[in-house]
């Protein structure tokens, strides 16, 4: 799963975005709405978390003009404004949590998992393809009931290649996925070995990857 953290404050935004990739996340940390702005156009994200205060524009005109623009991803809003008329107001702006500074990380945590179970659109909590299943928040994957163990890169594309089946992934969208940097992924065989091993670990399901020769890979369902 990609996030995008907007905060201005370097050294929080370090802290924050160092424990989220800890957690397993892809995370882009940008210090300004502006520039978050133009990640929003270009990336797809699970969730956007954003500080209230921030130069250029503001973290809620930054949510009011991803709404406006038709973006559908959960905002969580991190600021030091607490009076009841604030949350009032970003949550009426479109905001979908609200967390005041200063704030316990494992509760950013939380609030982070609560907001990725949440139904957005059509997409339901869990995950499914045949036998595998897949559980967006707590980051678990299951076949046939059985858990098994995937690297974090492994999880980013299997859970993009299932809420798209039975749709072709192209390579550069698996690399925006959950690559930082998409030449990373895209200019070498890396997705192939990533690929590779995700087929093995999913041996025992009844959805199998196919490689869609030039152009990229796709969940098939049973």
């Amino acid at each position: 799963m990609r996030l995008l953290l907007v905060e201005d404050d370097e050294a929080l935004r370090d802290v924050l975005a160092r424990g989220l990739r800890e957690a397993g996340y892809v995370v882009d940390a940008v210090p300004d709405g502006d520039e978050a702005t133009s990640y929003l156009g270009v990336y797809e994200y699970g969730l956007c978390i954003v500080d209230w205060r921030l130069p250029r524009r503001s973290g809620l005109e930054l949510l009011e003009w991803a709404r406006r623009t038709g973006l559908g991803m959960p905002f969580l809003m991190l600021t030091a404004r607490d009076a009841p008329a604030d949350r009032v107001k970003a949550l009426d702006s479109g905001a979908d949590d609200y967390l005041v500074k200063p704030f316990d990380y494992g509760e950013l945590l939380a609030r982070v998992r609560a907001l990725l179970r949440r139904p957005i659109g059509e997409r339901a909590p869990l995950l499914r393809c045949g036998s595998l299943e897949i559980d967006p928040a707590s980051r678990e994957v299951r076949v046939g009931g059985k858990p098994i163990d995937l690297a974090p890169r492994e999880l980013a594309i299997l859970e993009l290649l299932v809420r798209r089946a039975p749709n072709v992934v192209v390579r550069r969208s698996i690399a925006l996925h959950a690559w930082p940097e998409e030449a990373d992924a895209v200019g070498s065989n890396t997705i192939e070995v990533h690929i590779a091993r995700l087929r093995g670990k999913i041996s025992g399901s009844d959805a199998t990857i196919e490689t869609i020769r030039g152009s990229g890979y796709k969940m098939v369902p049973p």
